[in-house]
């Protein structure tokens, strides 16, 4: 797409901006003001039309420019011009390149339409259950039934999952559209590659960006609004908590798929993901040699790259299209309570799907910054310009939700805060979010300190590797629970802020300014994935260097950014938890008696079920993660014993798989066709082993608290809710940054940065101190090590060279090297071992990465859903629970008495 029409875009975006921000403060305006504490509000049907115009404006403002993105994207031809780079890349190799595009195209659209074959079933099945539980309800302390809220309820559910499933398959569909794109981006020279690659994979990632958050908004603003039409009574008056405990099966939905997509996906990637990894220990291909990991005859490589899609693409856009939802429901739920805020009008109540719309619109004008007003010309402008999008929206956000607070929410709220009614004004409201927002990105670039090889805790890792693997792990484990340190302190100064000043609405509204730049924060976790499988195909068609020198740069700054996204997903899901929390004690309280309602005195810790349950529900995230972490190990195994068995029955393969670039061209050269490895074996084994094992895990944090509710009551099921949220928040941090770190450690080392770390002990007395400092002070890294080339007294040549070099003329030598039974001396005068890839070091680290795989990919991520999803159940099911002896269970282990 011409750049003037992208400057023209990003013209008409702020004019857009500017129209919408300037009608919200010309409404602030318009309030009058003065004294009086609550100020007559305008008129219903004014209230309903800005309500309305602002909502579907935003929303079909990002729509249309996620259709403008996916036109750039495609613009893009997989095949090069005739005659263009002809010194890169022969025509052979772009078939190849549209052959592997069309496998790992094929295999996600197995795999999605298998998955969702059970998802259909599961939204039916379970959807049959809503309706019938919810519609058994208890009124002034009578269970009675009440099919037309279950009914409602379901179906609210039935469009949250398809909702859900809807943005998966964008994601999906998006991003194996666009990986060979930046594939074929990256083969062009200077500047212009690295800004049409960099632009590829980023407009890739907005498309589902902003698909999903606009649709997302007005699929749940269009639900809201005909669910007011029909519960509205025959002189128009509606009960705003009734439309809204039935919107909260929208949040469900969107959670339940998102569920299957983050655990089976999880599964699926990892799966592939170990077996490649573990294939390239145990497979060996002749003279001694072990199969490459990342080598195109290892046959898990093409699963591995739809992993990245399923795992990191279709699974992360449901897992945040579901705290969009949830988080919206809760804060609408909460809002709904407060009388103040319903008579204010329609735009009071709403005022949380506000702070979506606007954050659409804010994150598209910011994109134009990254791909238009500063691209990036190099490599050292990749990270920047990833960073700067956080940055930016969040400071714009900042700015632009004043005046959507004075406009959208009266002067003053009565909220109950601490078990007591009080009063709460806008400004305050604001606060919380901008505290979410600042919080987020605060939790976010936290994550990245612990998980990025720029700093030194990931650097202390990698160089605990010098003793050995253990130390690895050891030092991997240590860092991921410091890492959780900061972050919870965050979320707990977020949470007393907003609970003393606002209450529960107050932690709603935090949650949803954390997610107030969902679509830039989706556009970069799309990002790398697209970036990571345009490097995996770049270096399965056996492109140029310089070509996988872009993808890998873009891919290393996805990997950064991506860690700063999980740091944002966790911190929202444990505000958006418990917001939902505070939504499941507003509902349930509504049918308990004036004294014993829990809005006003609170859930009573030393209570002996709210204790119990409290362990019970703490103990829930290690039974899940225990669950995933075994499918991934089994699903691994299965399918490194197919790799083993693809090399010992397909005749020439080892041959092959043996031979480097220049070798394979001369083979086929010589007219002898190149032997492949069977790809859809190893995708249909991942395929099938994520989908079966993701039912157990899943049935563990949908039927958990519906049971426990139903046995022991609200009080039970309160405690479980609360150790599930202060267990999952922790572990998925330590989860996270423990594999991040592990995996980036692993990076540091193939870059060759360990080299000149580790000294090489021959019996040589060496001041170690002095040996450390050295390397401190930057005789470290590849270019401490260049060499006189192997054989010549004259020509140096770095470290790399001369290896294979000797690994061609000398290879006892060389696996002495690597093996660290030989020293290497540096430029300074040192002898060290040699610690880049293929050294014992890099083993050692392997080691850790591929342990840390489902830890920061599979469990770590899932439970997010697992807070999330327990605690909207109980949101839905809440008055199904109060209908069973009051509240207390089927057990009667509770004491409540009904209303």
């Amino acid at each position: 797409m011409p750049r003037f029409t992208a400057s023209k875009a990003l013209q008409y975006g702020v004019l857009a901006l500017a129209v919408l921000m300037l009608a919200t403060q010309c409404s602030a305006e318009s309030k009058p003001s003065g004294p009086a504490p609550k100020p007559p509000p305008p008129a219903a049907a004014d209230t309903e039309m800005s309500a309305d115009i602002f909502i579907f404006a935003c929303g079909a403002i990002g729509i249309l420019f996620s259709v403008f993105l996916y036109f750039c994207v495609a613009a893009i031809p997989i095949k090069a011009a005739s005659g263009e780079r002809q010194s890169l890349t022969s025509a052979a190799s772009d078939e190849e390149l549209e052959t592997i595009y069309e496998t790992i195209r094929a295999g996600a659209k197995a795999f999605l339409w298998a998955e969702y074959q059970i998802c259909f079933i599961f939204v039916v099945c379970f959807g049959f259950l809503i309706f019938l539980l919810v519609s058994h309800v208890s009124v002034d302390g009578e269970s009675t039934w009440d099919f037309s809220t279950g009914a409602l309820t379901a179906l609210s559910f039935v469009i949250g999952a398809l909702t859900s499933i809807l943005a998966g398959y964008i994601g999906m569909m998006v991003a194996v559209f666009s990986n060979a794109r930046t594939a074929v981006s990256a083969k062009k020279d200077g500047e212009k590659g690295w800004m049409e690659s960099f632009n590829t994979a980023f407009r890739a990632g907005g498309v589902m960006g902003y698909s999903l958050c606009s649709l997302s908004l007005m699929i749940l603003y269009i639900l809201c609004l005909f669910y007011r039409g029909l519960i509205a009574d025959t002189s128009g008056k509606t009960d705003y908590n009734r439309l809204f405990e039935c919107i909260a099966g929208y949040g469900l939905g969107g959670s339940a798929i998102a569920m299957f997509g983050r655990v089976g996906g999880g599964i699926f990637t990892k799966a592939a993901d170990v077996g490649a990894d573990l294939s390239g220990k145990v497979i060996g291909v002749g003279d001694g040699k072990k199969l490459d990991e990342d080598s195109p005859y290892n046959p898990a490589c093409i699963a591995d790259n739809v992993g990245d899609n399923v795992g990191d693409v279709a699974g992360m856009g449901s897992d945040l299209f579901g705290s969009f939802g949830e988080a919206s429901c809760a804060a609408m739920l909460i809002g709904a309570a407060s009388p103040s805020i319903v008579a204010a009008g329609w735009s009071a109540l709403v005022f949380p799907l506000f702070i979506s719309a606007l954050g659409i619109v804010v994150c598209m004008v910011c994109s134009f910054v990254a791909t238009d007003v500063q691209p990036v010309r190099k490599e050292s402008d990749i990270e920047k310009a990833l960073k700067v999008q956080l940055g930016l929206t969040s400071i714009v956000m900042t700015i632009m939700l004043w005046p959507l607070c004075q406009w959208a929410l009266p002067e003053t709220m009565s909220m109950f805060i601490d078990g007591m009614e009080s009063t709460v004004t806008h400004t305050v409201c604001y606060f919380c979010v901008i505290a979410g927002l600042w919080g987020g990105c605060l939790i976010g670039f936290i994550t990245e300190f612990f998980t990025s090889h720029s700093y030194k805790p990931v650097r202390d890792v990698a160089r605990s590797t010098e003793t050995g693997a253990a130390t690895n792990i050891i030092y991997g484990l240590a860092l991921g629970y410091q890492s959780a340190i900061l972050p919870v302190i965050i979320l707990s100064a977020i949470i007393f802020l907003a609970l003393q000043t606002t209450g529960m609405y107050g932690v709603a509204l935090a949650a949803l300014g954390m997610l107030s730049t969902l679509s830039t924060c989706l556009t970069i976790d799309v990002y790398g994935p697209i970036s990571d499988n345009a490097g995996g195909i770049a270096e399965m068609v056996e492109m140029p260097s310089e070509v996988r020198d872009k993808t890998d740069a873009l891919d290393a700054a996805g990997n950064t950014t991506a860690a700063i996204g999980k740091g944002f997903a966790i911190g929202s899901a444990a505000l958006v938890s418990l917001a939902l929390f505070g939504a499941f004690v507003t509902r349930a309280s509504d049918n308990m008696h004036e004294d014993e309602k829990l809005t006003h005195k609170g859930v009573n810790l030393l209570s002996p079920v709210v204790f119990a349950f409290v362990l019970f529900g703490a103990m829930v995230p290690y039974w899940f993660s225990a669950l995933t972490m075994r499918s991934v190990g089994e699903a691994a195994n299965a399918m490194v014993k197919n790799i083993a068995n693809q090399f010992a029955n397909i005749q020439g393969l080892s041959d092959c798989a043996a031979l480097d670039f220049h070798e394979r061209q001369a083979y086929v050269a010589s007219g002898k066709k190149l032997v492949k490895p069977d790809y859809e074996a190893c995708i249909n084994i991942a395929t099938q082993a994520s989908l079966r094992e993701m039912i157990p895990p899943g049935l563990l944090v949908i039927l958990t608290p519906i049971l426990v509710g139903s046995l022991c009551g609200v009080e039970a099921v309160a405690g479980l809710l609360t150790g599930a949220i202060v267990s999952s928040v922790q572990l998925a941090i330590s989860m996270s940054n423990t594999g991040g770190a592990w995996d980036n450690a692993k990076k540091y080392t193939e870059k060759g940065e360990l080299n000149g770390w580790f000294m090489f002990r021959d019996g040589t007395e060496v001041d170690e101190t002095k040996f450390k400092a050295a390397a401190e002070n930057g005789n470290s890294g590849n270019k401490c090590m260049a060499q006189k080339r192997y054989g010549s007294t004259d020509e140096a040549v770095d470290i790399k060279t001369w290896l294979a070099d000797i690994e061609k003329s000398d290879p006892a030598r060389y696996d002495k090297i690597m093996n660290g039974d030989e020293g290497i001396k540096t430029t300074d005068g040192r002898m060290c071992v040699y610690a880049g890839k293929k050294s014992a070091a890099h083993a050692a680290v392997v080691v850790g990465d591929t342990v840390g795989d489902p830890l920061k990919d599979t469990s770590g991520p899932a439970l997010n859903i697992v807070m999330k999803l327990m605690a909207i159940i109980s949101v839905v099911f809440a008055d199904f629970f109060m209908s069973i002896n009051d509240g207390n269970g089927l057990l009667h282990t509770g004491g409540l008495t009904s209303a």
